[in-house]
């Protein structure tokens, strides 16, 4: 069971990142973009979820694209899911009281990689 304090620790140890906010939620950007944020679930949203809402903390994070969520879904339904809000946008909901630490590190490296500029990312991953 991740917390906040490890998205923290984990996100930060990743090339120039830096925390900050986003609609008065913590956001962790790397240079001035956005990678993984705190994202509450609306009233409408958890309207929209039905029982199947979470109750506890939820992660936002960059994927690569929608099928990249969509596999990520479809492997671990229990840990990562989806709303109507982001149904065009590359991004996955993750419970964060039902992914492991090292699970997560693994989402937020991806998501720094999405997010990062190419000059930044080809210089702290070289290409093989």
């Amino acid at each position: 069971m991740a917390t906040w304090d490890d998205v923290d620790r984990l996100a930060r140890a990743l090339p120039e990142v830096s925390e900050g906010t986003s609609y008065g939620n913590r956001a962790w950007r790397v240079r001035a973009t956005a990678f993984a944020w705190e994202r509450p679930l609306r009233t409408a949203e958890l309207t929209e979820l039905g029982d199947a809402a979470p109750a506890g903390p939820v992660l936002a994070a960059s994927v690569a694209d929608v099928g990249a969520r969509a596999a990520l879904i479809a492997d671990s339904p229990g840990t990562y899911f989806t709303i109507a809000h982001f149904a065009r946008y590359p991004v996955v909901l993750v419970q964060l009281d039902r992914i492991d630490t090292g699970e997560l590190a693994e989402v937020l490296d991806e998501a720094w990689a999405c997010r990062a500029p190419r000059r930044l990312l080809a210089a702290h991953r070289p290409a093989d």
